[in-house]
């Protein structure tokens, strides 16, 4: 099992990023695909129309998130933190998804790059 940890600096608010991450409609829009998600802890998620599903752990609007994500079976569940920090006219997203399978790590590790980070960052800043 290994660790992934991405720094991200968006040009918006903590609030927008926040609501941009946890609101299901607004995650179809930067994603492309259907979401679902409760901001209330022990509440199943789903986003990327089912390809990623868990368990939301903690939630701390407008700076904290904690998901369990789902791989089957595995000894150590896979635990996703998001924390959101104001700098300046940007907020620094700080990533740790720890316990990542290793046969799915090169698809995850591109995955948080490309298609969470990436899309995020152009939704907000374009």
């Amino acid at each position: 099992m290994k660790n992934i940890r991405k720094t991200v600096h968006i040009k918006a608010s903590r609030e927008e990023i926040f609501t941009a991450i946890t609101n299901p409609l607004t995650i179809e829009l930067w994603s492309g695909y259907p979401a679902v998600m409760e901001p209330a802890p022990g509440t199943p998620f789903s986003m990327f129309d089912g390809d990623i599903t868990g368990t939301l752990l903690a939630i701390e609007p407008p700076s904290r998130i904690e998901q369990q994500w789902d791989f089957g079976e595995q000894p150590h569940p896979s635990i996703v933190l998001i924390e959101l920090t104001e700098e300046g006219n940007k907020t620094r997203i700080e990533l740790n998804h720890s316990n990542v399978p290793d046969e799915a790590f090169d698809n995850i590790n591109i995955g948080w790059k490309e298609y969470f980070f990436s899309a995020l960052k152009s939704y907000l800043e374009d």
